[in-house]
Protein backbone atom coordinates (compact mmCIF):
# COMPACT_ATOMS: atom_id res chain seq x y z
CA UNK A 1 0.00 0.00 0.00
CA UNK A 2 1.28 3.47 -0.88
CA UNK A 3 0.61 5.94 1.96
CA UNK A 4 -1.16 9.24 1.41
CA UNK A 5 1.20 12.13 0.72
CA UNK A 6 1.49 15.32 2.74
CA UNK A 7 4.20 17.97 2.66
CA UNK A 8 6.15 20.24 4.97
CA UNK A 9 8.68 23.03 4.44
CA UNK A 10 12.20 21.98 5.32
CA UNK A 11 13.25 25.24 7.02
CA UNK A 12 16.75 24.44 5.78
CA UNK A 13 19.35 26.54 7.58
CA UNK A 14 21.29 27.19 4.38
CA UNK A 15 18.23 28.55 2.52
CA UNK A 16 16.19 31.78 2.83
CA UNK A 17 13.35 31.31 5.35
CA UNK A 18 10.78 32.71 2.89
CA UNK A 19 11.27 29.64 0.69
CA UNK A 20 8.78 27.99 3.01
CA UNK A 21 6.07 29.93 1.17
CA UNK A 22 7.27 28.55 -2.18
CA UNK A 23 7.06 25.03 -0.79
CA UNK A 24 3.57 25.41 0.64
CA UNK A 25 2.18 26.95 -2.54
CA UNK A 26 3.60 24.07 -4.57
CA UNK A 27 2.15 21.46 -2.21
CA UNK A 28 -1.29 23.05 -2.51
CA UNK A 29 -1.08 23.30 -6.31
CA UNK A 30 0.18 19.73 -6.72
CA UNK A 31 -2.64 18.22 -4.68
CA UNK A 32 -0.85 17.09 -1.52
CA UNK A 33 -3.38 16.02 1.08
CA UNK A 34 -2.15 18.04 4.03
CA UNK A 35 0.41 20.66 4.94
CA UNK A 36 2.45 20.33 8.12
CA UNK A 37 4.02 23.47 9.55
CA UNK A 38 6.62 22.81 12.21
CA UNK A 39 8.17 25.45 14.42
CA UNK A 40 11.93 25.78 14.14
CA UNK A 41 14.29 28.74 14.38
CA UNK A 42 12.49 31.15 12.04
CA UNK A 43 8.74 31.76 11.88
CA UNK A 44 6.24 31.64 14.70
CA UNK A 45 4.00 28.80 13.57
CA UNK A 46 0.68 30.58 14.08
CA UNK A 47 1.83 33.64 12.14
CA UNK A 48 3.18 31.42 9.37
CA UNK A 49 -0.04 29.38 9.23
CA UNK A 50 -2.11 32.52 8.73
CA UNK A 51 0.19 33.65 5.92
CA UNK A 52 0.11 30.17 4.36
CA UNK A 53 -3.68 30.10 4.32
CA UNK A 54 -3.66 33.39 2.42
CA UNK A 55 -1.30 31.92 -0.21
CA UNK A 56 -3.00 28.55 -0.72
CA UNK A 57 -6.43 27.54 -1.94
CA UNK A 58 -7.64 24.51 -0.04
CA UNK A 59 -4.98 22.43 1.76
CA UNK A 60 -5.68 21.53 5.42
CA UNK A 61 -3.03 22.44 7.99
CA UNK A 62 -1.34 20.61 10.84
CA UNK A 63 0.66 22.88 13.15
CA UNK A 64 3.62 21.32 14.89
CA UNK A 65 4.93 19.27 16.51
CA UNK A 66 5.05 21.99 19.15
CA UNK A 67 7.27 21.50 22.20
CA UNK A 68 5.15 20.95 25.30
CA UNK A 69 7.85 22.39 27.56
CA UNK A 70 7.71 25.64 25.59
CA UNK A 71 4.03 26.09 24.68
CA UNK A 72 1.34 25.30 27.25
CA UNK A 73 -1.98 23.67 26.29
CA UNK A 74 -4.01 26.85 26.68
CA UNK A 75 -1.73 28.89 24.38
CA UNK A 76 -1.62 26.08 21.81
CA UNK A 77 -5.41 25.75 21.77
CA UNK A 78 -5.89 29.52 21.51
CA UNK A 79 -3.38 29.69 18.65
CA UNK A 80 -5.00 26.83 16.74
CA UNK A 81 -8.47 28.32 17.23
CA UNK A 82 -7.17 31.72 16.10
CA UNK A 83 -5.79 30.34 12.85
CA UNK A 84 -8.94 28.32 12.18
CA UNK A 85 -11.21 31.31 12.87
CA UNK A 86 -9.17 33.84 10.88
CA UNK A 87 -8.57 31.62 7.86
CA UNK A 88 -11.58 29.31 7.68
CA UNK A 89 -9.16 26.44 7.12
CA UNK A 90 -9.15 23.01 8.79
CA UNK A 91 -6.37 23.19 11.42
CA UNK A 92 -5.02 20.19 13.33
CA UNK A 93 -2.15 20.21 15.82
CA UNK A 94 0.82 18.05 16.78
CA UNK A 95 2.81 18.09 20.02
CA UNK A 96 6.06 16.51 21.16
CA UNK A 97 8.86 16.84 23.69
CA UNK A 98 11.41 18.40 21.29
CA UNK A 99 15.14 18.37 22.07
CA UNK A 100 17.22 19.57 25.03
CA UNK A 101 18.86 22.14 22.75
CA UNK A 102 15.56 23.73 21.71
CA UNK A 103 13.90 23.55 25.12
CA UNK A 104 16.82 24.12 27.48
CA UNK A 105 19.21 26.26 25.45
CA UNK A 106 17.04 28.24 23.04
CA UNK A 107 14.09 28.81 25.36
CA UNK A 108 15.73 28.39 28.75
CA UNK A 109 12.88 26.14 29.87
CA UNK A 110 12.92 23.15 32.18
CA UNK A 111 12.56 19.89 30.24
CA UNK A 112 12.09 17.78 33.36
CA UNK A 113 9.86 14.73 33.15
CA UNK A 114 9.19 15.09 29.41
CA UNK A 115 7.03 11.96 29.21
CA UNK A 116 4.73 13.23 31.95
CA UNK A 117 4.61 16.71 30.38
CA UNK A 118 3.63 15.19 27.04
CA UNK A 119 0.86 13.05 28.52
CA UNK A 120 -0.58 15.84 30.66
CA UNK A 121 -0.37 18.34 27.81
CA UNK A 122 -2.20 15.96 25.48
CA UNK A 123 -4.96 15.45 28.04
CA UNK A 124 -5.56 19.16 28.60
CA UNK A 125 -5.15 20.14 24.97
CA UNK A 126 -7.69 17.59 23.76
CA UNK A 127 -10.29 19.08 26.09
CA UNK A 128 -9.46 22.67 25.12
CA UNK A 129 -9.75 21.90 21.40
CA UNK A 130 -13.19 20.39 22.01
CA UNK A 131 -14.37 23.60 23.69
CA UNK A 132 -14.33 22.38 27.28
CA UNK A 133 -13.41 24.40 30.35
CA UNK A 134 -10.29 22.74 31.70
CA UNK A 135 -9.09 22.42 35.28
CA UNK A 136 -6.07 20.16 35.64
CA UNK A 137 -3.56 19.97 38.46
CA UNK A 138 -0.87 17.79 36.94
CA UNK A 139 2.57 16.84 38.09
CA UNK A 140 4.05 19.09 35.41
CA UNK A 141 1.18 20.74 33.51
CA UNK A 142 -1.57 22.64 35.31
CA UNK A 143 -4.35 24.92 34.10
CA UNK A 144 -7.55 26.15 35.67
CA UNK A 145 -10.77 27.64 34.41
CA UNK A 146 -10.04 28.63 30.80
CA UNK A 147 -12.36 27.85 27.90
CA UNK A 148 -11.89 28.98 24.30
CA UNK A 149 -13.97 32.05 23.48
CA UNK A 150 -13.43 31.42 19.76
CA UNK A 151 -15.30 28.53 18.16
CA UNK A 152 -13.76 25.23 19.23
CA UNK A 153 -11.76 23.94 16.25
CA UNK A 154 -12.34 20.26 17.14
CA UNK A 155 -8.84 19.65 15.80
CA UNK A 156 -7.22 16.28 15.42
CA UNK A 157 -4.41 15.76 17.92
CA UNK A 158 -1.12 14.21 16.83
CA UNK A 159 1.65 13.10 19.18
CA UNK A 160 5.26 12.88 18.01
CA UNK A 161 6.72 9.64 19.32
CA UNK A 162 9.97 7.73 19.42
CA UNK A 163 10.54 6.42 22.94
CA UNK A 164 8.18 3.96 24.69
CA UNK A 165 6.44 6.54 26.89
CA UNK A 166 5.62 8.83 23.97
CA UNK A 167 4.36 5.86 21.97
CA UNK A 168 2.01 4.98 24.85
CA UNK A 169 0.76 8.57 25.01
CA UNK A 170 0.06 8.52 21.29
CA UNK A 171 -1.65 5.15 21.59
CA UNK A 172 -3.97 6.20 24.40
CA UNK A 173 -4.66 9.89 23.79
CA UNK A 174 -3.95 10.88 20.17
CA UNK A 175 -5.77 10.68 16.86
CA UNK A 176 -2.45 10.21 15.07
CA UNK A 177 1.16 9.33 15.87
CA UNK A 178 3.99 10.93 13.89
CA UNK A 179 7.50 9.52 13.55
CA UNK A 180 10.44 11.60 12.35
CA UNK A 181 13.63 10.53 10.55
CA UNK A 182 13.05 6.82 10.78
CA UNK A 183 13.78 3.66 8.84
CA UNK A 184 10.85 1.51 7.71
CA UNK A 185 11.99 -1.28 10.05
CA UNK A 186 12.00 1.02 13.09
CA UNK A 187 8.68 2.49 12.03
CA UNK A 188 7.17 -1.01 11.90
CA UNK A 189 8.37 -1.79 15.43
CA UNK A 190 6.96 1.46 16.84
CA UNK A 191 3.65 1.01 15.04
CA UNK A 192 3.39 -2.50 16.47
CA UNK A 193 4.04 -1.18 19.98
CA UNK A 194 1.50 1.59 19.52
CA UNK A 195 -1.20 -0.78 18.28
CA UNK A 196 -0.62 -3.13 21.20
CA UNK A 197 -0.93 -0.23 23.66
CA UNK A 198 -4.12 1.00 21.99
CA UNK A 199 -5.64 -2.46 22.12
CA UNK A 200 -4.76 -2.76 25.80
CA UNK A 201 -6.46 0.60 26.42
CA UNK A 202 -9.56 -0.53 24.52
CA UNK A 203 -9.46 2.19 21.89
CA UNK A 204 -8.87 2.23 18.13
CA UNK A 205 -5.24 2.63 17.12
CA UNK A 206 -4.34 6.14 15.92
CA UNK A 207 -3.34 6.73 12.32
CA UNK A 208 0.40 6.95 11.64
CA UNK A 209 2.41 9.57 9.76
CA UNK A 210 6.14 9.58 9.07
CA UNK A 211 8.21 12.65 8.23
CA UNK A 212 10.85 11.91 5.59
CA UNK A 213 13.32 14.03 3.68
CA UNK A 214 13.19 13.66 -0.09
CA UNK A 215 15.25 14.25 -3.23
CA UNK A 216 14.43 12.47 -6.48
CA UNK A 217 17.50 11.97 -8.68
CA UNK A 218 19.31 14.21 -6.20
CA UNK A 219 21.92 16.73 -7.20
CA UNK A 220 25.19 16.84 -5.22
CA UNK A 221 23.88 19.97 -3.51
CA UNK A 222 20.68 18.21 -2.41
CA UNK A 223 22.61 15.24 -1.05
CA UNK A 224 24.93 17.59 0.83
CA UNK A 225 21.93 19.30 2.43
CA UNK A 226 20.36 16.02 3.49
CA UNK A 227 23.68 14.68 4.79
CA UNK A 228 24.15 17.78 6.96
CA UNK A 229 20.73 17.17 8.44
CA UNK A 230 21.88 13.83 9.89
CA UNK A 231 24.99 15.04 11.73
CA UNK A 232 23.15 15.73 14.98
CA UNK A 233 21.21 12.46 14.99
CA UNK A 234 23.81 9.73 14.54
CA UNK A 235 25.10 9.78 18.11
CA UNK A 236 21.77 10.53 19.77
CA UNK A 237 20.24 7.91 22.09
CA UNK A 238 17.69 5.84 20.24
CA UNK A 239 18.58 7.23 16.84
CA UNK A 240 22.09 5.83 17.07
CA UNK A 241 20.70 2.38 17.82
CA UNK A 242 18.33 2.70 14.87
CA UNK A 243 21.22 3.46 12.53
CA UNK A 244 23.19 0.56 14.01
CA UNK A 245 20.30 -1.77 13.23
CA UNK A 246 20.24 -0.36 9.70
CA UNK A 247 23.87 -1.44 9.20
CA UNK A 248 25.76 1.74 10.05
CA UNK A 249 27.38 0.67 13.30
CA UNK A 250 30.87 1.92 12.43
CA UNK A 251 29.48 5.34 11.54
CA UNK A 252 27.57 5.57 14.83
CA UNK A 253 30.68 4.54 16.79
CA UNK A 254 32.61 7.28 14.98
CA UNK A 255 29.88 9.83 15.75
CA UNK A 256 29.90 8.88 19.43
CA UNK A 257 33.66 9.45 19.55
CA UNK A 258 32.77 13.14 19.08
CA UNK A 259 34.72 14.01 15.93
CA UNK A 260 34.58 17.51 14.50
CA UNK A 261 31.24 17.95 12.69
CA UNK A 262 33.09 18.40 9.39
CA UNK A 263 34.74 15.00 9.82
CA UNK A 264 31.43 13.35 10.66
CA UNK A 265 29.73 14.98 7.68
CA UNK A 266 32.44 13.67 5.38
CA UNK A 267 31.80 10.14 6.65
CA UNK A 268 28.05 10.19 5.91
CA UNK A 269 27.42 8.54 2.57
CA UNK A 270 24.30 8.82 0.41
CA UNK A 271 23.21 5.36 1.53
CA UNK A 272 22.75 6.69 5.08
CA UNK A 273 20.47 9.46 3.84
CA UNK A 274 18.51 6.99 1.73
CA UNK A 275 17.92 4.76 4.77
CA UNK A 276 15.62 7.37 6.34
CA UNK A 277 14.25 9.20 3.33
CA UNK A 278 12.92 9.21 -0.20
CA UNK A 279 16.23 9.52 -1.99
CA UNK A 280 17.27 8.11 -5.35
CA UNK A 281 15.69 7.50 -8.72
CA UNK A 282 11.88 7.29 -9.06
CA UNK A 283 11.86 3.49 -8.74
CA UNK A 284 13.82 3.65 -5.48
CA UNK A 285 11.58 6.38 -4.11
CA UNK A 286 8.42 4.46 -5.04
CA UNK A 287 9.80 1.32 -3.39
CA UNK A 288 10.62 3.22 -0.21
CA UNK A 289 7.13 4.74 -0.09
CA UNK A 290 5.70 1.23 -0.29
CA UNK A 291 8.04 0.09 2.49
CA UNK A 292 6.72 2.82 4.76
CA UNK A 293 3.19 1.78 3.88
CA UNK A 294 3.98 -1.85 4.69
CA UNK A 295 5.44 -0.68 8.03
CA UNK A 296 2.07 0.79 8.96
CA UNK A 297 2.33 4.41 7.82
CA UNK A 298 -0.96 5.85 6.62
CA UNK A 299 0.72 9.09 5.58
CA UNK A 300 4.18 10.19 4.49
CA UNK A 301 5.08 13.84 5.05
CA UNK A 302 7.54 14.86 2.33
CA UNK A 303 10.27 17.34 3.31
CA UNK A 304 11.90 18.16 0.00
CA UNK A 305 15.51 19.24 -0.34
CA UNK A 306 15.77 22.87 -1.45
CA UNK A 307 18.71 24.05 -3.55
CA UNK A 308 19.59 26.72 -6.08
CA UNK A 309 18.46 24.43 -8.91
CA UNK A 310 15.23 23.50 -7.08
CA UNK A 311 14.17 26.37 -4.80
CA UNK A 312 11.61 25.29 -2.25
CA UNK A 313 11.90 21.69 -3.41
CA UNK A 314 9.17 22.24 -6.00
CA UNK A 315 10.59 19.82 -8.55
CA UNK A 316 11.05 17.09 -5.94
CA UNK A 317 7.50 17.59 -4.65
CA UNK A 318 6.18 17.24 -8.20
CA UNK A 319 8.18 14.10 -8.92
CA UNK A 320 7.18 12.42 -5.67
CA UNK A 321 3.50 13.26 -6.30
CA UNK A 322 3.75 11.63 -9.74
CA UNK A 323 4.41 8.34 -7.93
CA UNK A 324 1.20 8.58 -5.88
Amino acid sequence: MTPALSASPGYWQDRPPAEALITVAAADRLGYGELWLGEMATYDVFALATAVAARTERIPLTLGPLAVAVRDPMSIARGVASVADLTGRRVDVAIGTSSPVVVGEWHGRDRRRPAVALRESATALRAFLDGEKVSQDGQVVSTRGYRLRLPAPKSGLTVAAFGPAAVRTAATLADRMVLNLITPASAAALVRDMREASAAAGRPAPRVAVWVTAAVDPSPEALEQLRRGLVGYLAAPGYGEMFIEAGFGELVAFARARPHPRELLAAIGPEVVAAVGLVGDPDAVKARLEEYGAAGADEVVVIAASTDDDPGGVRTLARVKELD
